[in-house]
C-alpha cells in the first residue's frame, strides 16, 4: 500500500522549508509586490514541472536498469534526508528574507529550477524511494510530478503572501519550527525502512 502520509509529510516539509523558490517568491513579492511576484511563481511552476519528469525518467531508468537498485535508492534517500534534518536543526534565525533591488519573472523562475540542488534532490529522492515502487504507469507518474509542483507552488504562494510574517515567524518560533519539521523528516526516513 503507498505510505500517503510519509510521502505527503515528506513533500510538504521540504516545499514549505526555506529554499530558492520560497526565498525568491518571498524576496520578489516584498519588493514588487505580490501580482508581480506571480510571473516568477509560474515560471517555477514550470521549470519545476519540467525538472520533475526529469528525475522521474532518470529514476525509472536507473530501476528498469538494475532492478536492485531500490535498496541502495532508498538509503540515498534517507540519507538526504538526514542531511536536511541535520541542515534545519543547525539552521540559524536567518530569515532569508533581505529585501533589495530583485529582478524576477517566469524565465528565471524557470531557469532557477534546472539548476536548483533542492528540487533536483528532492524529485530524485520521491521518485525512487516514494512512486517508483509502489506505481509504473506513465499518466500515474506524471501526476505525481504534478502533485508535487502543486504543493511546492502553494509553498511559493505562501511565502509570497505572507513574506513579512514568515520572517517574524522564523525569527520568533525559529528553533521550536525546526525541531518540529526536523522530527517529521525522521519520522519519514523511519517509516521508509518499516
Amino acid at each position: 500500500m503507498f505510505p500517503w502520509l510519509s510521502f505527503l509529510s515528506y513533500v510538504i516539509i521540504v516545499t514549505y522549508t526555506p529554499g530558492p523558490n520560497n526565498v525568491m517568491a518571498m524576496n520578489c513579492a516584498k519588493s514588487a509586490g505580490f501580482r508581480k511576484s506571480l510571473s516568477f511563481i509560474a515560471g517555477v511552476f514550470t521549470g519545476g514541472f519540467i525538472v520533475m519528469l526529469l528525475c522521474l525518467l532518470f529514476s525509472a531508468f536507473l530501476y528498469n536498469l538494475v532492478p536492485k537498485i531500490q535498496l541502495p535508492m532508498k538509503i540515498l534517500g534517507a540519507l538526504y534526508m538526514l542531511y536536511l534534518v541535520i541542515k534545519i536543526l543547525m539552521s540559524g534565525k536567518k530569515s532569508g528574507g533581505e529585501s533589495g533591488n530583485v529582478n524576477t519573472g517566469f524565465l528565471i523562475g524557470t531557469v532557477l529550477q534546472l539548476i536548483n540542488p533542492k528540487l533536483i534532490f528532492f524529485g530524485i529522492s520521491v521518485m525512487s524511494v516514494y512512486i517508483l515502487p509502489y506505481h509504473n504507469q506513465i499518466p500515474v507518474l506524471i501526476f505525481f510530478a504534478f502533485f508535487m509542483i502543486l504543493i511546492g507552488i502553494t509553498a511559493n504562494l505562501c511565502w509570497a503572501a505572507f513574506g513579512s510574517l514568515f520572517s517574524m515567524l522564523f525569527s520568533r518560533h525559529g528553533k521550536i519550527l525546526n525541531i518540529v519539521m526536523a522530527l517529521l523528516l525522521l519520522y519519514c526516513i523511519v517509516s521508509l525502512f518499516i
